[in-house]
């Protein structure tokens, strides 16, 4: 065990490593609890065949049960034994990284032993690079990834982790800062070298391993069968110990953290601010600047680089950041390598494999470009190919034989051009023959709508006449009465269809309720004729006058009352509901 720098304890007194050690028994007891329901048929067949030779079960029923049973175990063990050998044997899932060898970066080595002594920790057992912003430590003592790893050194155990670093910190961070937030992630080779913290983790990481298996390629039909159902088996397990897992990996990275704090802890303060800085250019500079490279078949060779530079010319133009200009002039991280151009590209590559698909060595249709070259190599052919698009766009509008003209009427240079573009934008659109006969459509629609406002109008008018006629009360009776005659003679005349004299309600009623029978509902624009029809006065056997419509008053009369007109002249509307339509 390792205990706190500076106290002498072991690990076991801490809080978080108790607490995975704990968790970590938890996981532990679910494979203890598995294995012994795969050896309970034996142990049942066991018992009954011990019975058998002491003379306790004895007959025909207890032989049959021994058969039984018997066989069931033989089948819960051989199915048992599968699954503990596919769990054992799955090669369990790594990142994809840049493995970094004690050659190619002695120094950054030298500082991450300084730390585990600081920290009174094992030293990890390798050193590799990711293209993320992001360090952690990762187990790779499976044999298949035992043959892949890098050794660190002679010092190294074999069964530490291997730290895992993002590229960008490298870059960015200053020597002290990269230290700083190494400290709470090198502390956790401590917890990972207890042996209930490791065993469970290699149990988990197999039983991860073994549910991936039925998807594996070359399988025949028969072993695709029975990797599914040890498939189906480890996913029931990983489901069990799931939760327990989580909070074991949660109390390593207390623990960690709770013995980095005696390192560089105000430093990690600050260095926190440059990792969430580094995130955030490193995620601009792939979404904006290396990904419209990648779908050209080209990738960036100096990501790193790029966005150091990024953050810098940043940091110099932000006067919030003041202060991280001055740290500009300390040692970067990146000085602890040996050859860093020859890292940073192949990070470049790997993160152009992880981020967008791209194969894994370079070919002809995927060559590197790099920073000098991207403006002409990437920028100006991303340009051309969008302006290719957009003159075909013009050239599916008509506009391919260079008859445009400019807004001036000057005649537009044919060709790919942008005053091609310009004076398309520039110059009212025509409308083709469709977008014509549909305007016309509209057009006439919009008429009829207006006609059909115009008769709602006059039989508004003529209600609002019918109402004031009913609170005539008894004195115009007689006066409705006349006027319904007259209008039952003028319907036989030779009144438009669908017109109703002024001064009747829509609903056919006159001045007297019950007066008329209802007649037809009120006309629309589609029942009445587009042009009243008028007869000469005195054709239509009337007296050649129409009379005026009721008052409610005899004495009064409307200054502005109009002559009577013919009985067969289109009625005037009245101003009142032309101010209302107004």
């Amino acid at each position: 065990m390792y205990g706190v720098s500076g106290t002498g304890s072991d690990v076991g007194e801490e809080w978080g490593a108790r607490a995975a050690r704990s968790r970590a028994l938890a996981v532990l007891r679910v494979r203890g609890r598995a294995l012994g329901l795969a050896v309970l048929p034996a142990a049942v067949a066991v018992v009954l065949y011990a019975g058998g030779v002491t003379g306790h079960f004895t007959g025909s029923g207890w032989d049959a049960a021994r058969w039984v049973v018997t066989v069931l175990a033989v089948l819960v063990l051989i199915a048992a034994t599968a699954v503990a050998l596919v769990v054992a044997r799955a090669r369990p899932a790594a990142t994809p990284t840049v493995e970094l060898a004690e050659t190619a970066a002695p120094d950054l080595y030298r500082l991450v032993r300084d730390l585990a002594d600081r920290l009174d920790v094992p030293a990890p057992a390798a050193i590799a690079l990711t293209p993320d912003c992001d360090s952690w430590l990762e187990d790779r003592t499976h044999r298949a990834h035992r043959a892949l790893r890098t050794p660190g050194g002679e010092g190294e155990s074999e069964g530490a982790p291997v730290l895992v670093i993002g590229s960008p910190f490298l870059w960015w961070m200053r020597v002290g800062e990269l230290r700083a937030v190494l400290a709470p992630v090198v502390a956790g080779t401590g917890p990972a070298a207890q042996p209930d913290i490791a065993a469970a983790r290699r149990f988990v990481r197999g039983l991860d391993a073994a549910v991936a298996v039925p998807g594996t390629s070359g399988l025949d039909p028969v072993r695709r069968i029975g990797a599914g159902a040890v498939g189906q088996v480890a996913r029931v397990l990983l489901r069990a110990c799931r939760g327990h897992a989580a909070e074991m990996e949660r109390g390593v990275a207390v623990a960690g953290s709770e013995r980095a704090q005696a390192v560089d802890y105000g430093v990690r303060i600050v260095a926190q601010e440059q990792v969430g800085l580094a995130y955030a250019g490193w995620d601009r500079l792939l979404t904006r600047v290396a990904l419209p490279a990648w779908r050209m078949g080209r990738w960036p060779a100096k990501l790193d680089a790029g966005v150091v530079s990024a953050l810098t010319e940043l940091s110099r133009r932000d006067r919030l950041a003041d202060g991280f200009s001055s740290r500009l002039g300390e040692r970067p991280a990146c000085d602890l390598l040996e050859e860093p151009g020859a890292v940073d590209e192949a990070a470049s590559l790997l993160a152009a494999r992880l981020f967008h698909g791209g194969p894994a060595a370079p070919g002809p249709d995927w060559s590197p470009v790099e920073w000098s070259q991207y403006p002409e190599e990437v920028v100006d052919r991303k340009w051309r190919t969008d302006a290719a698009r957009l003159h075909q766009v013009l050239d599916g509008l008509g506009l391919a034989d260079g008859t445009a003209r400019g807004a001036g009427g000057e005649r537009v240079a044919e060709g790919p051009t942008l005053t091609r573009v310009i004076a398309h934008l520039a110059t009212e659109p025509t409308k083709s023959a469709d977008a014509r006969a549909e305007a016309d459509t509209d057009a006439a629609l919009d008429a009829g709508a207006g006609v059909g406002t115009a008769d709602t109008a006059d039989t508004a008018d003529t209600a609002d006449a019918a109402d004031t006629t009913d609170a005539a009360g008894a004195d115009t009776d007689t006066d409705a009465e006349d006027a319904t005659d007259l209008d039952a003679d003028l319907d036989l005349g030779g009144r438009p269809p669908g017109r109703r004299p002024r001064g009747r309600p829509a609903g056919g009623g006159g001045g007297v309720a019950g007066s008329r029978p209802p007649g037809p509902p009120a006309c629309s624009a589609s029942a009445r004729s587009p042009t009243p029809s008028a007869r000469p006065p005195g054709t239509c056997g009337c007296s050649g006058t129409r009379a005026p419509p009721p008052r409610t008053s005899p004495a009064s009369s409307p200054p502005d009352a109009s002559p009577p007109t013919c009985c067969c002249a289109p009625p005037r509307r009245s101003r009142c509901s032309a101010t209302r339509r107004g």
